[in-house]
C-alpha cells in the first residue's frame, strides 16, 4: 500500500510559499460526507496556515459532479486554483470503476483545457475505514496534501 507508514499531513511549512495573495476554490462532494468534510478541514487549515485569505467553497451532490463544479469556478469565479474533493469507495458493482474513471479524466481534462490548476483530492478506496485513515485518521490527511500541492501549482511558472 503507497500511504503505509506515511502521514500524509506532515510539510515544511517553511518550504511552501505564502499563500496570502492566492484565491482558493474548493469543491467538495456531499456524498460521503464524513470523509470530504475531513478532506476539507484538513485543506483548509493547511492553507490557513500557509497564509491563505481568500477560500471559496462550493458544494456538489457527488464526486462525478465535481468536474462540473470545477468547470464553473474557474468559469465564473477569479480563482487561481481550485481543489476537488471527493470519496468514492468500492462497492458490489462497477459503478465504482465508472465513477472514478469519469472524475479522473474529467480532471485531467479540465487541467489541459484552463490555465488554472485543478488539484484531485478524490479518495478512491475499497472500504470506508481506508478512506477515514487519509481523511484524518492513520495516514493523516489527504486533504492537507492537496492543499500544498494547491499552492506550489499556484507559484508555477511565477
Amino acid at each position: 500500500m503507497a500511504t503505509a507508514n506515511k502521514n500524509l499531513s506532515n510539510y515544511d511549512k517553511n518550504s511552501i510559499p505564502n499563500a496570502k495573495d492566492i484565491r482558493f476554490g474548493i469543491v467538495v462532494s456531499e456524498w460521503n460526507e464524513t470523509v470530504t468534510e475531513g478532506l476539507f478541514q484538513g485543506a483548509e487549515a493547511a492553507l490557513l496556515d500557509c497564509g491563505a485569505q481568500h477560500i471559496l467553497r462550493w458544494n456538489v451532490p457527488g464526486s462525478f459532479e465535481l468536474v462540473h463544479g470545477a468547470k464553473q469556478m474557474i468559469s465564473t469565479q477569479q480563482v487561481d486554483v481550485v481543489i476537488v474533493i471527493g470519496c468514492v469507495i468500492k462497492g458490489e458493482t462497477m459503478h465504482f470503476d465508472f465513477v472514478c474513471q469519469g472524475v479522473t479524466q474529467g480532471i485531467k481534462d479540465l487541467n489541459v483545457r484552463y490555465n488554472v490548476p485543478v488539484i484531485f483530492c478524490v479518495l478512491t478506496d475499497n472500504t470506508l475505514q481506508q478512506s477515514l485513515d487519509r481523511s484524518g485518521g492513520l495516514h493523516g490527511n489527504k486533504g492537507t496534501e492537496a492543499a500544498i500541492a494547491a499552492i506550489k501549482m499556484a507559484f508555477l511558472g511565477k
